[in-house]
Formats: structure tokens, sequence, C-alpha cells
């Protein structure tokens, strides 16, 4: 599935720092069930080509299965390789970006300053990553989104939780990444669709 298909009915980005391959498949199970239909697997997580690979072949007709933590043309060209469709940075790396397009897959370059926003865009990139988004604050994205290209899309990814995702939301950004909201090492697929529906629920209550 397409990130921007997965992201129409629930534009949610659940970010599965240190999960296993073991446990990948029924963690992800959960989150798809609640609505979440966008999975990122940082590279930093343990055996983290093997869990995209294996998301990628039980998941790919009903969620957008893609990789973190992204550094380097090599791990484009690894994660390509998994099954991921898009690559998520923390940074704004142009190589990163050109190997990403090059591969057919999205690139998601992480920005926190209208510099690297400008020059991510001018790179290829149309899907940004706002982080820390929390710690930079809605105000800091609604200054930010006057300057930009209006083709640009903002990932808010960074301290969001159901307390603030509405927020977020509501100040025009198009889709959220949540980390340990949803997910830390040691929570059941149980655990984790209990901070899934938590988290669903904030976000469609009614304003």
């Amino acid at each position: 599935m397409k990130l921007e298909h997965a992201l129409e009915s629930l534009p949610v980005i659940a970010i599965l720092r240190g999960v296993r391959p073991d446990e990948v498949v029924a963690v992800s199970r959960a989150l798809i069930e609640t609505g979440i239909r966008v999975i990122e697997v940082p590279l930093n997580s343990p055996g983290a080509e093997d869990s995209i690979s294996r998301l990628a072949g039980a998941f790919s007709d009903h969620a957008a299965i893609g990789a973190g933590t992204v550094l380097t043309g090599d791990d484009v060209r690894a994660v390509t390789d998994a099954g991921a469709g898009f690559v998520v940075a923390p940074d704004t790396n142009p190589s990163v970006i050109e190997a990403a397009l090059g591969a057919g897959l999205v690139p998601v370059p992480g920005i926190a300053t209208p510099t690297e926003a400008l020059a991510a865009w001018r790179a290829g990139a149309r899907w940004l990553k706002l982080f820390p988004a929390a710690a930079l604050g809605v105000g800091f994205w609604q200054a930010l989104r006057a300057v930009l290209p209006t083709d640009i899309r903002i990932a808010a990814v960074g301290g969001i939780d159901a307390a603030n995702a509405r927020a977020w939301l509501d100040a025009g950004v198009a889709a959220l990444g949540t980390g340990s909201s949803v997910y830390r090492p040691g929570l059941s697929a149980a655990d984790v669709e209990a901070n899934a529906k938590a988290l669903v629920a904030a976000l469609r209550a009614p304003g």
C-alpha cells in the first residue's frame, strides 16, 4: 500500500523503535486493527531489515511499511530489498533523498528549520518530518508553514501522544508519527492495541 493512501483514513505513522522480528507481525496486526495503517521500523531496532521483510510479506496489501533512521544510500538499498515503501531520516541528506527517489520509495527527511525544509524540497522530497515536534511546538509549525511551498506535506514526530495529537492535526500537519506513546520494547500486542485505541479515540473525538 502506498504511503498517502494508507494515511487517508487515519493520518498516523506508528514508529516501532526497538521492535524484534519475532513480535513485529503481532504488534503491527494490533495496530492495523485499530485503523493505523502506516508502520515504520527504525533501522536501529534489532533485525530491522528482517522485521520490514516480514511486514511487507504479511501486510503489503493492508498497510504502508517503511524504514526509519535511514542515514545512507546503502541503507536505502537494503530496505528497498526488504520491501519498504518509504524511508524516514532524522536529517536532511540529499543523497538519501536521491537514493530513495531513484528506488521508487517516498523519502521523508527530518527537518527543524526553514533552511532544512527548503533544502529537502529542492532535493525532491515532498513529505518532511518535523522533529522534535512537541519541543518545537505548534506555534513554530504555524510560522514555518507560512513560508513552505504548498506541495510539502509535514509529518509531526517527537512527543506526539493522545493529549496533543488533535491539536497538531487541527494546526494543519498532514500526518502524525508516534512512537513510545503506542509502542515500547516489552509491551505486548494487547498493550499496543490499547495504546493505539486511546490515540485513535482522541483523534476521532468531536472537536
